[in-house]
């Protein structure tokens, strides 16, 4: 019992506010959301459920860098648990699941006002889970009737048929922060309907048919809820796919980057001038092919291709806004490629305009931390011009930062000779980002999705909390990480 007194001394107060928080996030706020953390008699109350299953704990714990054997320990019920101090009153209810609770007053003083006290729906809506669900790489919509569902003009349609006798039905999902009231559906003779205004992308939903949670029966697209159920899915186009022509085939698939080149996947329709898709793609560049009754080709539409470094070539295409790979000097080499995490490294593929005084290559990234290298006559080399880099010796690679939502800045440390960004958001790899060195210190810009995380400064090997953010909390080695919030 003593050492799990002592796993349980190291949680502070804004551990417990991400632990209990996220699950209320990550389990999209459905039936019992409102449980969750309420104020009662002068008292914060937080209930939790045992039956929280593993990927629920996993998914908090890999996020936000909590013990799990702490956190399997908080959920089998001890009646007492003292955090920082702080005497949390736990109690098993009848229904099996766990209440703690403490005076309310105890709660003042976390590290940042930006963080709110006390959880409520209303801030969920506003604020969304802290979590960003980046979602699958593309999707088709499965419905079992095509007028059941449209898109046109950024305005989605969805209709629900039958249902003749239901009162009231609303519609829950990623898209109004799974409010149980924003939205209702308007009855018709045939059932009912919702229109939506909304952009390309993901959108797990629900409905609430007098007040009881359904998916969606005419919707084949599911995926796990984390809380042991499934939600329906849709997705809001951004691209379509076209093959003119061949009227007399009698199956046409699309085959791609974003789904593996999966060769019966993705079967198209016919047009009136061929046949067509309509796809969800992530922002960034995706090779593809069409399979004509067995039959791989190019898009004969696109000038885009490109070969893949193994005597085969694919067509091209991209969404989003076009980057410049540029590299001076090497102006005596036959031939520059690009390679990196965004092709999968593929040599071969992403071959460079030799200019003047470079060589450089357009191309379209989505939002991330790419990884990148060219290949100069076969060998391998990171970008001299670029100070940004993760790895070691021959395994340095270079980093592309697109749309970057944070800045890490450590001033003053002049004589250092590295400086390296490390946390959840790498693994904390000890070769992490490389920070690049400016009169006033060092900085890294870094793309990061809302949520929370921990890191840490290495200066010259020596491991460091941030000098610069005074939020702080301890770690399994008796030490602290920084901080950080991304909103």
């Amino acid at each position: 019992m003593n050492k799990r007194l002592n796993w349980l001394n190291r949680l502070n107060w804004l551990n417990w506010f991400v632990f209990l928080f996220f699950f209320q996030g990550s389990i999209k706020g459905q039936d019992f959301t409102k449980d969750i953390c309420r104020i009662e008699d002068g008292k914060l109350v937080f209930r939790l459920d045992p039956k929280w299953n593993q990927s629920q704990v996993n998914q908090v714990v890999r996020q936000f860098n909590l013990d799990s054997t702490l956190v399997a320990e908080i959920l089998k019920g001890l009646p007492k648990v003292e955090v920082n101090g702080a005497l949390w009153q736990g109690t098993r209810l009848a229904n099996n699941l766990i209440e703690l609770s403490k005076a309310a007053d105890q709660i003042a003083g976390v590290g940042s006002p930006e963080i709110p006290i006390f959880l409520s729906n209303e801030w969920l809506k506003k604020s969304g889970t802290g979590v960003t669900d980046q979602g699958p790489a593309y999707g088709i919509n499965r419905f079992s009737r095509e007028e059941i569902f449209e898109y046109r003009d950024s305005v989605v349609t969805l209709h629900l048929p039958g249902y003749d006798w239901a009162e009231k039905v609303f519609i829950s999902g990623s898209f109004n922060g799974w409010s149980t009231t924003a939205t209702p559906m308007v009855k018709n003779p045939d059932g009912w309907m919702i229109s939506l205004k909304l952009g390309p992308g993901h959108y797990p939903y629900k409905f609430i048919v007098d007040g009881r949670w359904t998916i969606d029966p005419n919707n084949k697209n599911r995926e796990d809820d984390l809380n042991g159920g499934t939600n329906s899915v849709f997705y809001c186009y951004n691209y379509i796919f076209r093959l003119n022509g061949f009227t007399e085939a009698q199956k046409v698939i699309l085959a791609g980057s974003f789904n593996g080149f999966n060769p019966v996947e993705l079967e198209m329709k016919r047009s009136g001038e061929g046949w067509e898709l309509p796809v969800f793609l992530k922002t960034g560049t995706h090779s593809y092919k069409f399979i004509v009754d067995g039959r791989w080709m190019t898009d004969p539409a696109n000038p885009v291709i490109r070969g893949d470094g193994r005597g085969n070539q694919n067509s091209f295409m991209s969404i989003g806004d076009t980057l410049m790979f540029r590299v001076h000097g090497f102006l005596k080499a036959r031939q520059v490629e690009l390679a990196g995490s965004f092709n999968n490294w593929q040599w071969g593929e992403l071959l460079m305009q030799k200019m003047a005084d470079c060589w450089e290559l357009p191309y379209v990234l989505g939002p991330g931390n790419h990884e990148y290298k060219y290949i100069v006559d076969g060998k391998w080399t990171s970008d001299p011009e670029n100070p940004y880099t993760t790895g070691n010796d021959r395994y340095t690679n270079s980093i592309r930062v697109v749309y970057p939502t944070h800045t890490f800045v450590l001033k003053g440390f002049q004589n250092a000779r590295e400086v390296i960004v490390t946390g959840t958001f790498n693994g904390w790899n000890e070769s992490g980002y490389r920070m690049a060195r400016t009169e006033e210190g060092w900085i890294f810009p870094i793309h990061l999705d809302p949520g929370k995380y921990s890191y840490k400064l290495i200066v010259d090997g020596k491991w460091m909390i941030d000098p610069g953010n005074p939020l702080y909390e301890p770690n399994e080695h008796g030490t602290d990480n920084s901080v950080l919030w991304i909103q």
